[in-house]
């Protein structure tokens, strides 16, 4: 009697993604590699908000009952989102099934590893690159022989031996997903809090290849990639043929995000993105921080005075969104260091300025400043600073709320004519001024979240008029641009009359702009 063959899988790549949109671009590497044993892969993503136990249940269905001496083999992609779920779905896979073996990838698993409950529950640790690593021990585990260490360093080879995923993005990835793409891997910069700072350089794919993938997923209907390369306009050459790419294919709808370094600007690259209209060029610049010593600190090298100089032109002279980062509770950094270095962003008027707390990555050198700077980190994912030995906990805290706050009234484009009014009430600082209302809201509210649009238009109204005395007329004039602009519907109790029955958005924007980007927009940008 012929053996019977089964149609299941083999091996499952998995991992539990943020949030839904967010497509698995590590997985697709892995599924595009697999050779021989991609006809014995299947890949299934799902996101932190799953229960772990319902990831377990549907991966072994997937897997089907064990056979006698075959190998069944669960591939997870760790990360600092997702260390405590994955933890507790390979506690709940090696528990039903024991002989499965769990392969362990990603960031979180490639440093400090002898501390980690999820290393010891999973059978096989795989650290770095996994393209060509994973598919030679899934391998061994099948065919032999046996892998005789548990923590496999990743091979790295050479960009053009690695197949491109491209073509394991589905339809319904193009139709609801960000696409995730990268012309390079790698950076050359050294900056202590990242991850990337562990790379000797940048590696550059083939780029006819990789815009020949680009044209591909172009036909199929993709039009929104979101560039994952940590230093997009590191090499301007290719930062001027791939924007060249997409300013051939321009379309009301297309969709473009890049990192790039705030202080490498030149004119050739100026030139290409002045022409891209409103609404399709996204550009995260990293800052982190102005303060020159802190930078020399943590071995970041930025030309402050080029980098003010590139966001005044991206500003003023194209039509790019910007969203600029600042990190709170570098080393050595003091409050006061940080609201200048705010203050100086914030008069670039970039469209969004993320802030973000300071972060210690496994692995990452700026572990080196502990001691030294006093830094206490959380011991728990995402190991967020806690304290430095300029910033006590409760300033720490009280920038969190600050942190939230300013997303939800500054970053959300909902408050474009009541913002510089708030910002006004505490001269010359815009970050001291925020700083108080966010102070005064938390005693107010004592939440940071769950906080609706109608409320934030009432608390800014009280506070605005009855805590720093501004005219009730104008306070009102302000929220009402801002809110009926937004597109709300309801009605906030400091706008009681003033609404007309059904609220219209003041500017009229294409359906295919992102719509918080789109609330940045002016009028003359909106309809261009």
């Amino acid at each position: 009697m012929s053996p019977v063959v089964s149609d299941r899988p083999s091996i499952v790549l998995c991992t539990l993604n943020a949030k839904f949109i967010h497509a698995s671009l590590g997985l697709r590497y892995l599924l595009a590699n697999m050779g021989d044993l991609k006809a014995k892969t299947a890949m299934r993503e799902f996101t932190v908000a799953r229960k772990p136990q319902e990831v377990a249940s549907e991966l072994l269905a997937l897997l089907g009952p064990m056979q006698d001496g075959a190998v069944q083999i669960v591939g997870l992609g760790v990360y600092i989102w997702n260390v405590a779920q994955s933890t507790e779905l390979v506690r709940l896979l090696k528990a039903a099934r024991p002989t499965l073996k769990v392969v362990l990838g990603g960031p979180e698993v490639s440093h400090e590893l002898d501390d980690q409950e999820i290393v010891h529950l999973g059978d096989f640790v795989i650290t770095g690159w996994g393209d060509v690593s994973f598919p030679k021990l899934c391998r061994s585990l099948m065919n032999g022989p046996q892998p005789i260490v548990k923590v496999i360093p990743g091979e790295q080879p050479p960009l053009s031996e690695i197949v491109l995923p491209y073509g394991e993005y589905s339809n319904a990835d193009l139709a609801h997903r960000l696409l995730y793409v990268e012309a390079s891997r790698g950076c050359p910069f050294k900056c202590e809090f990242c991850l990337s700072s562990l790379d000797q350089t940048a590696w550059a794919f083939d780029l006819d290849d990789f815009l020949a993938e680009m044209e591909v997923l172009y036909q199929r209907g993709a039009r929104n990639f979101k560039f994952v390369d940590r230093t997009f306009n590191l090499k301007i050459d290719a930062s001027v043929r791939i924007l060249q790419f997409f300013l051939d294919r321009l379309t009301d709808d297309l969709f473009l995000h890049f990192e790039v370094i705030p202080d490498h600007l030149p004119q050739r690259l100026k030139t290409m993105i002045a022409q891209f209209p409103a609404g399709v060029l996204q550009l995260e610049i990293g800052i982190q921080s102005f303060n020159a010593e802190v930078q020399q600190r943590i071995s970041r090298q930025q030309d402050n005075e080029k980098t003010e100089a590139n966001l005044r032109w991206l500003v003023t002279q194209s039509y790019a969104h910007l969203h600029t980062d600042l990190i709170f509770g570098l080393p050595g950094e003091t409050l006061g260091s940080f609201a200048a270095g705010f203050d100086r962003l914030y008069a670039l008027q970039a469209h969004e300025i993320q802030l973000g707390v300071l972060k210690r990555l496994r692995g990452t050198p700026i572990a080196r400043h502990s001691a030294v700077h006093a830094m206490v980190y959380d011991a728990d994912p995402p190991y967020i600073v806690q304290q430095t030995g300029v910033l006590e906990a409760d300033t720490v805290e009280r920038f969190k709320r600050f942190s939230r706050y300013w997303d939800l009234l500054a970053n959300s484009g909902r408050f474009k004519q009541t913002l510089p009014l708030l910002l006004k009430q505490y001269q010359p600082s815009p970050f001291h001024a925020f700083l108080a209302f966010s102070d005064w809201l938390w005693r107010r509210t004592g939440k940071t979240s769950e906080l609706s649009p109608e409320l934030l238009v009432d608390a800014l109204a009280d506070y605005l008029c009855d805590d720093c005395g501004v005219d009730r007329q104008a306070v009102q004039q302000s929220l009402l641009s801002d809110y009926a602009g937004s597109g709300a519907r309801a009605r906030p109790h400091a706008l009681q009359g003033l609404l007309p029955k059904q609220a219209t958005p003041t500017v009229r924007r294409p359906k295919s702009f992102a719509q918080r980007q789109g609330r940045h927009l002016d009028p003359d940008e909106a309809l261009r």
